[in-house]
């Protein structure tokens, strides 16, 4: 395949030795076709970052590692390479590894690959749990700065954390869920992708609580386990319709949302109320057709440039600032999409 890459630069930005990449290149048999989808992908990494090389300046290479669906990493993708241009004074390249489910042992050892190998920082999100916070542990021990994006570990040895404040934005939703209910009767879906997710746990408590102290008599309904994902979210949601007659709103905590209102419509249910998180491609679409009440957003790209500018601190290329604070949580409707959202 044709491009303006030497092998040694397609090397770095898939991980690889140059022999490897070498042998994919010119079809030369002994390498796993998955390595061969990472020679492949770097390439067409390198090929949307290209204008970065041009720039003037100290190059960092920053890793970003992630389990989420791919509606979620896309807008990532989305949001950083569209900061690339504008992070100086240095020269940023990105790597990806993501995944939209797995054993949380696949994501160690991405961890741990990438400790051995060497990057000047990663970007995470990942589950809380203590076999994630310990290979953070080993990355810092590395002096790879490791910034948590979206979701937190706390207990890690994360040099920050970018994102809301997912209490708080929890309690918005549910703020917004009494209004709009009013003095409707019905039960509340509440549905997380994961129950070790840090940012789906803390969204959780703060609508509940908020819940509680508002709207004692409302019945809170839960799903979890779903992952996000329409295959699996369909039949869990499905189930809980069929158990609850009552249920009439949904607050999505952890996505899935598409599959959420089909199996309301395959039961001939209505949605009262649907409040969910993020502008990604499909809660853009069901916004437009006002399928959704309202999306719990924050800006990626803000998000993004906050960590690689942690990043870029840590290595002494930006002086230093203070604490991250919680990026804004804007209520977004129909009628108030902005412009850039996803289509």
């Amino acid at each position: 395949m044709g491009h303006p890459f030497p092998i040694r630069e397609i090397a770095r930005q898939a991980g690889l030795s140059e022999a490897t990449v070498d042998r994919v290149l010119n079809g030369r048999g002994g390498v796993r076709e998955s390595t061969a989808r990472e020679v492949h992908q770097a390439i067409a990494d390198l090929d949307r970052q290209r204008t970065q090389v041009r720039l003037v300046g100290r190059t960092f290479m920053v890793d970003l590692v992630m389990q989420a669906p791919e509606r979620f990493t896309t807008a990532i993708r989305a949001a950083l390479e569209a900061e690339l241009p504008a992070l100086h004074p240095a020269v940023l390249r990105s790597r990806f590894h993501f995944r939209e489910t797995g054993p949380v042992g696949e994501l160690v050892r991405t961890l741990d690959r990438i400790a051995r190998r060497g990057s000047q920082g990663v970007i995470l999100k990942a589950p809380d749990v203590p076999e994630v916070t310990a290979a953070v542990g080993r990355l810092a021990v590395a002096g790879i700065p490791v910034v948590t994006l979206v979701t937190d570990l706390p207990s890690s040895a994360r040099l920050a954390y970018v994102g809301i404040d997912d209490r708080a934005a929890g309690a918005t939703a549910a703020y917004l869920m009494g209004q709009w209910l009013g003095q409707r009767p019905g039960n509340i879906l509440t549905s997380l992708s994961s129950g070790f997710f840090r940012n789906e746990e803390e969204r959780e408590m703060g609508f509940r609580s908020a819940m509680r102290a508002r709207h004692p008599e409302r019945t809170l309904v839960e799903i979890a386990e779903g992952q996000g994902l329409d295959a699996t979210q369909y039949d869990l949601v499905r189930a809980a319709l069929e158990r609850d007659p009552d249920i009439r709103a949904v607050y999505s905590i952890g996505g899935g949302n598409i599959a959420t209102l089909r199996a309301f419509d395959d039961l001939g249910r209505d949605c009262a109320v649907f409040v969910a998180h993020d502008l990604d491609h499909d809660n853009t679409s069901l916004l437009r057709a006002h399928r959704l009440s309202a999306v719990l957003h924050h800006d990626l790209r803000q998000d993004v440039r906050e960590a690689c500018h942690t990043v870029m601190r840590a290595h002494g290329a930006l002086p230093p600032a203070g604490p991250t604070l919680p990026s804004a949580i804007q209520v977004v409707t129909p009628y108030n999409m902005p412009p850039q959202a996803a289509v």
